[in-house]
């Protein structure tokens, strides 16, 4: 009996044993799954945008620098007044330019008194003379006209020989002669001579005008006028400095627009055009513009394009300089396969990567090639398949071919307080 006895016991340790052992393998097993949260991949439309960072600067800027080299008399703005196109900046000495002007300006006065005299003048000593020559020939012509008539008439009566024709006819051929000699040298002056007296008196007017235009320019670059609308953003000098023609006397930005420029890669440029809506993030504010070029050529150095995007900026919020973002709204790609932007993975080899939850409850992992993003969604161009599960959490550090158990969102939290709450309980017993 007792020899029954030790072998139903020994029998009972035994099955214990193995019962023990079993249930510790299926613990491990159970915790060798990983729990993660996945989320489906689906296809539709993805809103493409272009986002890069940009520079900004003023839509218009001008440096005004002075047209004379001259002492600063007096300014009337300073640095960081808004000023409007043509409002006075500064007055630079300009004495000496004034009296120069009113030089030029009798000089001018004079010649054009002196173009008048000889227009409205009488007529000059050789045309007098000329045209008393004319007039003495003609009476000579008529003289040896009359006498030659005469004898050809009493001639024709037979009263007068014939060589006494002959030389009233040589007479008035030579008085015809003298009457066009004459006639012609008149007509030379009065056309020619007194046309290049006018034409000369005219030329020295207008000479003295232009002198005289010259130094009133003179005079007005003296004072110094903003060529646009805006801020002055910088004034170097102090009153009674020289100005010089070579260097900015003021800086004037206008702001009320911004242009931010950006170099956008090639790949993404081929979409921009002009007139696409986009936005510029900057520090505290954000403004709605659009594209207002698109550099037609590559920049072979970085390889990318140059875009401007412009935006009204209200209250003056961005400042030029400053480092901003622009996003540009190049339209929807249709039909195009999203997961969320959690579900990627940097690569070990490169790159990214995904983890699929595949139906044989294990994690697959497969390399992506993504596209265009938007907010928390990507763009799959490869590696995942419209339906596939891509793991959202849990997958870092996830090794491929892993076993996974799929939780849902607040899983583990309720599991972590059941879990606590059952140890309480135990505690308390």
């Amino acid at each position: 009996m007792r020899t029954i006895q030790i072998c139903v016991a020994v029998s009972c340790l035994v099955l214990g044993a193995c019962g023990k052992k079993a249930a510790d393998e299926n613990a491990a097993e159970a915790k060798t799954e990983t729990p993660v949260q996945v989320a489906t991949a689906e296809q539709g439309s993805i809103a493409h945008t272009v986002t890069v960072e940009a520079i900004l600067y003023p839509v218009h800027q001008a440096n005004i620098n002075p047209k004379i080299s001259a002492p600063v008399q007096k300014f009337f703005a300073q640095r960081g007044d808004h000023v409007r196109e043509g409002q006075l900046l500064a007055a630079l000495e300009d004495r000496d330019l004034r009296a120069s002007a009113d030089e030029s300006k009798q000089l001018y006065e004079q010649a054009q008194a002196s173009y008048e005299n000889t227009k409205a003048a009488t007529m000059p000593e050789d045309l007098t003379k000329a045209q008393s020559d004319v007039a003495s020939s003609r009476q000579a012509l008529d003289a040896a006209q009359k006498v030659y008539d005469s004898r050809q008439q009493l001639y024709r009566e037979g009263a007068l020989a014939r060589k006494l024709v002959d030389d009233a006819r040589v007479s008035l051929a030579q008085a015809q002669a003298q009457f066009d000699t004459a006639q012609q040298h008149l007509t030379s002056l009065q056309t020619i001579g007194r046309a290049q007296q006018l034409k000369g008196a005219q030329a020295q007017m207008d000479a003295a005008k232009a002198h005289y235009a010259s130094a009133a320019a003179q005079v007005g670059y003296s004072e110094v006028r903003s060529p646009i609308t805006g801020v002055i953003a910088d004034r170097p000098l102090y009153v009674g400095e020289m100005a010089s023609a070579g260097s900015a006397l003021f800086s004037i930005v206008d702001i009320s627009q911004v242009v931010a420029r950006a170099n956008v890669p090639v790949h993404e440029a081929s979409s921009i055009t002009v007139g696409r809506p986009a936005n510029i993030i900057g520090p505290g504010a954000q403004l709605s513009g659009k594209v207002t070029v698109v550099s037609p050529a590559v920049d072979p150095n970085t390889t990318t394009v140059e875009v401007w995007v412009q935006a009204p900026n209200p209250g003056e919020k961005l400042k030029p300089g400053v480092t901003v973002q622009i996003s540009i709204n190049v339209g929807e790609i249709q039909n195009a396969v999203i997961v969320p932007t959690a579900a990627l993975l940097s690569s070990d080899e490169g790159g990214e990567k995904v983890m699929i939850a595949g139906s044989d409850g294990l994690a697959h992992e497969s390399k992506v090639t993504t596209g265009v993003r938007e907010g928390d969604n990507v763009q799959i161009l490869n590696g995942v398949k419209r339906g596939e599960q891509v793991i959202v959490q849990g997958g870092l550090g996830l090794d491929d071919k892993s076993k996974i158990q799929i939780t849902k969102p607040g899983a583990d939290e309720a599991g972590g307080k059941s879990g606590n709450a059952d140890s309480g309980a135990k505690d308390q017993k």
